[in-house]
């Protein structure tokens, strides 16, 4: 089984966030027993400001065995409907595109989806299973 991370769970444990650190932990920790983890460069991207190099940031990704995997044109798209769709519903610009490209990236290439913000990938990506932390 593949998983796909979003950052916010990447943060948690890397940070370490005091509140969601060790659900997080604990939730990567199994998402890997069960398969692959995968991130795509969008949260890698995402990581960035978080580290002072490039060496530490991928070093941390292959502490918890994370892979990256780049979004593609089909992904692309795919998340530019579902963003055209939450416009169109009213949505306001405090969504921006790079939630849209992770959650197609997760439902592209992906089994599942590690995220604290189940709320929004439910709603505007619900194929995606996303384990319960």
């Amino acid at each position: 089984m593949i998983t796909a991370v979003d950052t916010s769970v990447l943060l948690d444990v890397f940070g370490p966030d005091p509140r969601f650190g060790p659900a997080s932990a604990d939730s990567l920790s199994t998402a890997y027993d069960r398969g692959a983890l995968l991130v795509c460069d969008i949260v890698y991207a995402e990581l960035v400001p978080f580290f002072a190099e490039r060496t530490a940031l991928d070093e941390s990704l292959r502490t918890v065995n994370a892979m990256v995997s780049p979004i593609d044109t089909s992904m692309a798209f795919e998340a530019g409907v579902r963003w055209m769709r939450y416009r169109q519903a009213g949505g306001p610009r405090a969504r921006i595109m790079a939630d849209f490209l992770i959650g197609a990236h997760a439902l592209a290439s992906a089994d599942s989806f590690l995220t604290r913000d189940r709320g929004f990938y439910g709603t505007y990506f619900p194929e995606l299973t996303t384990p319960q932390r």
